[in-house]
């Protein structure tokens, strides 16, 4: 048996580049693991057969759709594994938030899994089957701190000069990400992210120097579908924040603060406003054994 912690990540930037004949979009974009984590547990079988079942808030069904499932499979087959597993998921990062929840599933699937049925692959092509899944695959299994490129198969992994206490605010429903895409590409974009400023502020731990350089192409089409992002995001900033914005599509945005201190009165006194507030931190691992 093995536990795993699958961690979720917030994206510090997101910008779009381009897009690809097939429709994919062509991203430019930093992303760090936080220590928000679902729990994953796996049992090695001998059967081959693969099941799932799942726990925690929200709870999702164990169908034929969880990304923990279609790891599983994806890695059966790539490795031509005649093992099976069983698998039990609980759900605490928040769906349809874009922090990455079901992807981080997916990673810790396909990492726990690699070694429990001692398939022998290598990170990189973990990565590469994982990119089958979704784009932030990858990243869910590499972790740490990137630079992400193209359809998320291009990392540069960076150094982070310090990690950063968030709050992190589901403050609706979750956001049909082909439906943000779609809105951004009806209007013009007025703001992009300094990446290259960003990546330097990270590097040097500075988050009065990284603030300015934030940023989230898909933030205001998301606001306008969803006006309570643009609360939650002042609601942070009042409380003490000194850098706020939304991750990935949303729903969710997050505070990053000075002190632990400064965030945990800002976690208090937010958790009377909104029911889906969290309180973590940036960290430089994705997928973590449990004892």
């Amino acid at each position: 048996m093995l536990r795993i912690g699958a961690r979720a990540k917030i994206n510090w930037t997101l910008d779009i580049t381009g897009r690809r004949a097939d429709g994919y979009h062509l991203m430019d974009m930093l992303m760090q693991s936080v220590t928000l984590a679902d729990e994953i547990t796996l049992e090695k079988t001998t059967d081959g057969i693969i099941t799932l079942t799942t726990g925690g808030t929200p709870l999702l069904p164990a169908d034929e759709h969880h990304l923990a499932l279609r790891a599983a499979r994806a890695l059966q087959k790539a490795a031509s594994c005649p093992l099976g597993a069983r698998i039990h998921v609980v759900k605490h990062i928040p769906v349809g938030a874009g922090m990455g929840g079901g992807s981080s599933d997916a990673a810790g699937v396909l990492v726990g899994l690699n070694r429990l049925w001692e398939t022998g692959l290598t990170r990189a092509e973990l990565e590469d089957v994982g990119l089958t899944l979704g784009a932030d695959v990858p990243f869910c299994i590499r972790g740490g701190l990137t630079r992400t490129r193209g359809i998320g198969e291009a990392m540069q992994e960076l150094p982070c000069g310090r990690c950063f206490p968030l709050v992190v605010i589901q403050p609706c429903g979750g956001l049909s990400t082909r439906d943000v895409f779609a809105a951004y590409h009806a209007q013009a974009v007025s703001f992009r992210p300094d990446n290259d400023a960003a990546q330097a502020a990270l590097a040097d731990g500075d988050l009065r120097a990284l603030s300015p350089a934030l940023g989230n192409v898909l933030q205001p089409v998301s606001e306008q579908m969803r006006p309570a992002i643009a609360d939650a995001i002042a609601d942070l900033r009042n409380f003490g924040a000194a850098a706020s914005l939304m991750t990935g599509s949303g729903s969710a945005v997050f505070g990053a603060f000075e002190t632990k201190d400064t965030a945990d009165a800002a976690f208090a006194a937010l958790k009377k406003r909104y029911d889906r507030v969290f309180r973590c931190e940036t960290c430089m691992e994705s997928v973590i054994e449990q004892i």
